[in-house]
Parts: structure tokens; sequence; C-alpha cells
């Protein structure tokens, strides 16, 4: 392996390393930097982004780029081995089930032993026998990212924000086991640093992190100026050149967690949901992840122009009752999602408990295996991380990949529910169905979903109307043109989506009639009226919306008189395809389906 080149650094470099290569004990790196890697930062940086021999493609992609979310399937898990072998054990036992587990280590007998008088099987494992400074796999791992959404996968690894060469080359090992092309940000214009750890994205161009991303491209090091030097706008493009992200969200960095990494306290469960941290009251980092939650939502919808769903899960105090910056910074967020199953870091059952069940509740048929971070011998979280933090996953060669815009509570209890998603696969889908009904314990109902194509792999079915009071449970199933199978959610049918259709409240004659006629013309392309009748006054809003539910065009908002009248709206400049006019009252909702040539 090419090792990094040092100058005047290198004598307080080997000292460092020196605990740091006793691979299976206590002495471990920590996730933050060590004492004495601080004045390593700019020499190893300047090494890194110097030399000529580091290994992968240094220039952008040349085709559309798209970075897989968490949730899709993957062909592998990565760990290194090193100073925790309980915790590791158990991820592997975990992991192995779902995917193959590649596992980093200076000597493969030695863990193959321990892993057999443990009694983990040696099934679905491959290691790599390879130099590696620290246990933090996350932050040095190179991300899973497809070229044209779901045709060519690669992998993309930036600067690792550690003086850890070792650490820095170990994407290199598992993209040559894999076979996967593998993309570098170290050279110039496009050099960057960043973290695994401080990155969350939802497979549809968006990504969230602290501005650690840029405080550590800013050119301003500690002790020299060798940093990356972009403004925010450069580092902007870069992400959108590397990973396809036209949306990077960036929050105040926490007081105290440290390292600034936001999978301490937050996660995308799916394209639309946020999972949170949350403290007592005006404790620890509390109210500044308050304040960033509430800047997100403020300024920031969920792909299809709705506000992000909330689910706010407790971080836990230390035995003593305490928390950073006077404990370990202890989350439940910081999990690892490999497939069906989740591993997460637990520490003490009065807490474990409501944690574990916010997180079924929330992510419906996984299996949840928890391992315990923060007893005697197995005390990861006093290093400043836990299980996402010294685990990565590698997405699979040609995913099926289902996207839907999971249907909301609704009172309409006479119109059918449409549901649209987007399915791809590199050969193509042959068909698509959509499973539902309101009793999991009963068989689903199967209904073909078409083709529409508009836009591009849009595929389209509905859930016939349901009385109120109902609970609807339904999954998408595909099949590729080469014959394989995938469902979303990954779980189903043990997983689902779910909406309720509420209350007492029904869809009315009065409701039935709000569109006086059908709109026209129809299809469209300009002008367009839409009539509208009302037998008496109601409040309420007209907007149109496209097939998964994002807001195109609000048409009017307050009073509807009663009586009919007539509303316009122009679709000169629309995209081609199927769009919804949406009349909600204060006594229900009715749709109209407009197609635009």
């Amino acid at each position: 392996m090419t090792k990094a080149i040092f100058t005047t650094a290198a004598i307080i470099f080997l000292s460092v390393y020196a605990f740091a290569q006793t691979k299976e004990t206590s002495d471990v790196l920590p996730i933050g930097f060590a004492p004495g890697e601080e004045q390593l930062m700019d020499s190893y940086l300047n090494s890194v982004m110097n030399s000529m021999e580091r290994s992968g493609i240094t220039t952008p992609p040349t085709l559309p780029v798209r970075t897989a979310a968490q949730w899709e399937e993957s062909q592998a898990l990565v760990i290194t081995w090193t100073a925790f072998p309980a915790i590791h054990r158990q991820i592997i036992a975990a992991a192995q089930t779902e995917c193959t587990v590649i596992i980093h280590c200076t000597d493969s007998n030695s863990v193959k032993s321990d892993l057999n008088s443990n009694s983990v099987p040696l099934t679905n494992l491959k290691f790599i026998e390879a130099d590696f400074n620290s246990i933090w796999i996350r932050d040095y791992a190179a991300n899973t990212c497809y070229l044209n959404d779901v045709d060519s996968l690669i992998l993309v690894d930036w600067i690792y924000n550690r003086p850890r060469p070792d650490d820095d080359e170990i994407p290199v090992a598992y993209a040559a086991l894999l076979d996967i092309p593998l993309y570098r940000t170290t050279n110039s214009p496009s050099n960057m640093m960043n973290t695994g750890g401080n990155w969350m994205v939802d497979g549809m161009g968006t990504a969230f992190a602290s501005e650690l991303i840029l405080m550590e491209n800013d050119g301003a090091g500690s002790y020299s100026l060798n940093y990356p030097n972009h403004s925010e706008a450069e580092i902007n493009q870069i992400m959108s050149d590397y990973h396809g992200i036209n949306r990077y969200i960036k929050m105040e960095v926490l007081p105290y967690d440290g390292i600034h990494h936001i999978d301490m306290h937050m996660k995308f469960l799916d394209e639309k949901t946020i999972l949170i941290g949350e403290f007592p009251l005006n404790v620890s980092d509390g109210p500044q992840l308050e304040a960033n939650l509430q800047y997100v939502l403020s300024n920031f919808n969920n792909p299809w122009g709705q506000p992000y769903k909330i689910i706010r899960i407790p971080m836990p105090p230390s035995t003593g009752g305490l928390y950073a910056p006077d404990a370990s910074y202890r989350t439940y967020s910081n999990f690892v999602i490999v497939n069906k199953t989740i591993i997460m870091p637990t520490y003490r059952q009065q807490y474990d408990t409501t944690a574990v069940r916010i997180i079924a509740e929330s992510m419906p048929g996984y299996k949840i295996v928890t391992i315990d971070s923060d007893n005697t011998g197995n005390n990861l979280v006093s290093q400043g991380g836990v299980i996402h933090c010294i685990t990565h996953t590698v997405g699979v060669n040609q995913p099926l990949r289902i996207v839907h815009n999971s249907l909301e509570d609704t009172y309409d209890s006479v119109n059918a529910y449409q549901v649209d998603a987007i399915i791809q696969h590199k050969t193509g889908i042959a068909n698509a169905t959509l499973f539902w009904t309101t009793d999991t314990t009963q068989a689903y109902n199967a209904v073909s979903m078409a083709l529409t194509d508009i836009p591009a792999d849009s595929w389209s079915a509905s859930i016939p109307a349901q009385p109120a009071g109902s609970k609807v449970f339904y999954y998408i199933h595909a099949e590729a043109t080469d014959g394989k199978q995938q469902v979303r959610p990954i779980t189903a049918p043990d997983g689902w989506w779910k909406f309720n259709v509420l209350g007492t409240v029904s869809i009315n004659e009065n409701l039935n009639n709000l569109f006086a006629t059908s709109l026209f013309p129809n299809p469209s392309k300009g002008i367009t009226c839409i009539p509208f009748s009302s037998t008496r006054n109601l409040n309420g809003k007209l907007y149109v919306t496209d097939m998964f539910g994002k807001n195109i065009q609000t048409i009017h908002t307050g009073e509807f008189k009663q009586g009919e009248s007539k509303f316009f709206l122009n679709t000169s400049n629309w995209v081609s395809g199927v769009y919804a006019i949406i009349a909600e009252t204060n006594e229900g909702k009715v749709v109209q389906r407009l197609i635009v040539k």
C-alpha cells in the first residue's frame, strides 16, 4: 500500500501510531483527534492532495450520478476489526444473514478463531488483510452512488479528516475486492475533506450535514494553510459533480457533541421522515438541536414539497444522569440499516425499551438487533461514536429501485386512493403490483400497476375508497425484465405504508358536486378552465399537485362563494404528465385529474 510521506511531523506521527497499531486492545484511536494528531493534519493533507500515486479516479463521473440512501439494497457491510471484538461479533452475526460482511484486519486467521470460539458462523464473510489506523470506518469508507439512477455502481471517497493514511486507503481495498470503480475527491479543483458521520442523504438528491463541512474546507487549518480551500458554492458544486446532490442542507454545529457529526443525533428513516434525538428541556445540545430542526422545517420540504415528518427519540444520560459535555454522547440515532435488519446501540434498559419501540413503530417489519455499547469492556461510546460509526454499507449492482410518496391520512371515503411510484432497473420493469389490505392478518389484495411513464419510469394504481375509520396498509412489488424482484418497503409484507381514513367527516353530496363540470380543455396545453359549484359558502383552497403529490400551484385560498364560478390556470410551460386538481374545504376534499400534453 502506498504510504504518505511526511516532513517535520514524521516523529510525532510515528509516536501516535505506535499505540494505534496495537489492534485488539483498549488502546484505540478515538473518533476525534488523538493527542498530537492535530499537528499532523497539514503535512498529511499536503501529502494526500499532491500525491501522484493514490489509486482511484480523480475526475467527476461524466454521467448523471445519484447517491443511494441507507434503506436501499446492500450487497456488503464493511468493518475494521480492532479493539472491540465483542461488539464486532454481534454486528457480524446480525449482518451476515442480510449480506456479505467484509472484515478488514491484520490477521484473518485470528479473527476466524475468535468468531469460531464465540459461536459466530463463518458464513457470508470476506477478509481483507490490510493496514489500518482506527475502527471508525463510517468516516473513512466510500459512499455508494449510481450512474443514471440505477445503471452502474460506483464508490465515491473523500479525503479523511484525520491524519490516518492507512484508514484513508481502506476504500481502495474493498473497491478492488468487489470490482467497483472508485472515485476520489483528492485533486484540485475537487479536493474536499469530509466524513461519513456528517452525511445524510435521501437517495433523491438531498443531503444534510453540519457546518463542519464548511469549516474543514475553508483553507484555514489550525497549524498552517494546507486545508482544502473552497467557498460554500464550490463545495456544493463538488457534491453535485460527484454525488448528484442538488440540495445540500447545512446546520449549525452543536456545542457539545465534539465531532460535529450529524449521525450522532439525527437520521433519515425514509425520503420524508427524520428521526431526531431529544434532550431534556434546555439541557446539553438540546437548544441548538431544536433551533437546527426549526431552521430545516421553516426553509425546506421533502422531495414532494411537503413538510418533513419528525420523529423524536430520547438521548439517554450517563449512569449518573449526566449529558455531554459532562458525559459521553449517548445516542440511539447512530444505528445502521442493513437490508431488512437494523443494528442499533443500547445503553440501559430503562431508556432502551422506549427507543426500540419508537424505531420499531417507525420502521415496521425490520428486525432490530441491539448491541450494548456502554458496558465494561465494550464501552465504545466513550470513544466518541457507536454502531453507525464503525460500519458502512455497499450497495448492490443493478438495484431495483422503488420510490413512492406514501399516502397521508385522509377524510375522503368516496374516491379511490391513487398510488404512484417511480420504479427503475437497468434492464427495465416487466410488471408492478400494488398490494393493499385493511387487516394485516388477512391476505393482501393485488392491483396491477400501469406504466404511465410521466415522468419517466412512473407506475400507477389505486386502492378502492374505504369507509371512515379504516386503516389501510399497502406496499409495492416490482419485477425487472431480467427476473429480479423487489418490494418497497423492503420489509413487505411484514412492513408496509399505512394511512387512516379519518373520523366522522365525510364527503357529502355538496362536495361531490364541487366541480360543476369537467375541466376543459382536458388534455391541456395552455389556458384551462376549472368550473366550480357549491350549494353554500365554504372555506378552503383549490390547488394543483403532480402525480407524486408535490404542490405545483395554488389557484385559490379562502372562501368559495355559493353558486357557480370559474377558475383558470395556464399550463403552457408545464411538463407533460398527469396532474391532480384538488378542492379541499372544511368539509372534505375532491380531486379531478388533468392531463397536460
